[in-house]
């Protein structure tokens, strides 16, 4: 595939045989950005465990200091009660059943689904089309739960949930190019301390395997781990 322009510049600033800091990192990713647009910033950190096992499992959500730069929709299934709380709070649809018929019918416009227990045994049923999205609910991200204002106040707020994939990699947006390079640094470093906290104790080996920082389209700029774990 040829490169454009841009990208050739881009790639020509990145010593690909070096480890940089996360504040250099930082830096970098907002000169090296190849769009005309706002892109994301994105960590893909690769770790030593292995996801089939269910006691090696790495999930969980953390609360960026700066936020994502992104608005979520965020959709609230709860019963009629809850409704108002949702609303005031900010979610950008609320309801039930008329949600559950629209997601079954294949509708997924939404970046993050919040769900009272009461509803949940509703939603299991919507699994097949919610899970490989990774929106179905989940008390371990804090998206079941009866205090619902609380949950979209902290989603809208920037707090994100991350999962290590098949391949043992958290891949996750902390931010756009348009931050400056501190809170670029900021929102990473408080993911991966996140990520650190959570290492499994069944996890033998080097558990920070890999950091990688990138904008959309930007080659990736490799960030030193051993730096991080001081």
């Amino acid at each position: 595939m040829s490169l454009t322009k841009r990208r050739k510049i881009a790639e020509a600033k990145v010593d690909k045989n070096k480890f940089y800091s996360l504040k250099d990192a930082s830096t970098l990713v907002k000169e090296i950005n190849c769009t005309s647009f706002d892109s994301s910033v994105d960590l893909h950190i690769r770790l030593g465990v292995d996801p089939k096992k269910a006691d090696q499992q790495v999930r969980g959500t953390v609360s960026l200091p700066h936020g994502t730069g992104k608005t979520k929709r965020v959709l609230v299934l709860c019963t009629p009660d809850k409704e108002a709380q949702a609303k005031e709070a900010g979610a950008d649809f609320v309801g039930l059943d008329e949600f559950i018929t629209k997601i079954e019918s294949g509708w997924v416009d939404v970046d993050v689904i919040v769900a009272t227990p009461a509803v949940m045994p509703k939603i299991g049923k919507l699994g097949k089309v919610l899970g490989p999205r990774n929106l179905m609910p989940n008390p371990k991200t804090g998206t079941v739960t009866n205090d619902v204002a609380a949950a979209v106040t902290e989603v809208k707020g920037g707090k994100i949930a991350f999962k290590v994939d098949k391949a043992g990699i958290v891949h996750a947006s902390i931010g756009r190019v348009s931050f400056d390079a501190q809170k670029i640094a900021e929102n990473s470093a408080e993911l991966i301390n996140a990520i650190i906290k959570l290492k499994p104790s069944a996890a033998k080996g080097t558990y920070l395997k890999a950091v990688s920082m990138a904008s959309t389209m930007s080659p990736g700029i490799a960030v030193d781990t051993k730096s991080l774990l001081n």
